[in-house]
């Protein structure tokens, strides 16, 4: 009964330890319990775009979206093409925007995104058999 006693107060005594309280720097909190950037209803999405032909398109690991092609659109090309050696190739961004349905009857994919904030551009890291090469390889 002692043996028992004993260990059920070892074992209150083991829960009833807290850790120290950590001491960091909170965002600062607005209504709802959100912060400014997740009250302002921009979504985040990270990926690889690509805008060739009147066609802008950003893959994500889970989906591929079309871009509303304007102003901040543009904007992000321009960001790009430093990070590019052909106008094919991909670049990693990190965007954030509002995320539209397709319209009934319109082309394309199920939704596109409008470029609101570019938060990073860089260079896309291919794996050697990733990469496709079309049009014409001459053998020497």
């Amino acid at each position: 009964m002692k043996k028992i006693l004993v260990l059920l107060c070892v074992g209150l005594w083991f829960t009833a330890c807290k850790d120290e309280a950590k001491t960091t720097t909170e965002p600062t909190v607005y209504e709802n319990d959100k912060t400014a950037k997740q009250n302002d209803g921009l979504k985040t999405f990270s990926g690889q775009f690509v805008y060739y032909a009147d066609a802008a398109v950003l893959q994500t690991p889970s989906s591929i979206y079309g871009i509303v092609i304007n102003d901040k659109m543009h904007e992000l090309n321009d960001k790009a093409k430093p990070f590019k050696k052909e106008a094919t190739d991909y670049v990693t961004v990190q965007v954030r925007g509002v995320l539209i349905p397709k319209t009934k009857g319109e082309e394309g994919w199920p939704f596109k995104i409008d470029v609101k904030e570019i938060e990073s551009v860089k260079a896309y890291q291919a794996k050697a058999n990733e990469v496709i090469k079309l049009g014409n390889n001459e053998a020497n």
